[in-house]
């Protein structure tokens, strides 16, 4: 399952999105997504993962969790048009 992850403090990494998704399962990817021309983030990023059992825990269980005072939005991603 694919999962959006917004508002994400600037300062995060993608090791920091694998890190805490880890915590409710096996993660395939976990990407921050950056501006291709400041190279800085964008506020937003998507992991994804395996199992769907997993991964809707973690979306329950994340949404609203605060990084360096900023509450995540996390949700099952939409499909790319």
């Amino acid at each position: 399952m694919n999962i959006f992850v917004g508002n994400l403090p600037f300062s995060a990494s993608s090791s920091e999105l694998e890190q805490i998704f880890g915590e409710y399962g096996a993660i395939d990817s976990a990407a921050v997504i950056n501006d291709r021309e400041t190279g800085r983030s964008r506020g937003f990023g998507f992991v994804e993962m395996p199992d769907a059992g997993e991964a809707k825990k973690a979306i329950e269980e994340l949404n609203g969790y605060e990084i360096d005072g900023r509450a995540l939005t996390v949700n099952e991603a939409r499909p790319r048009r």
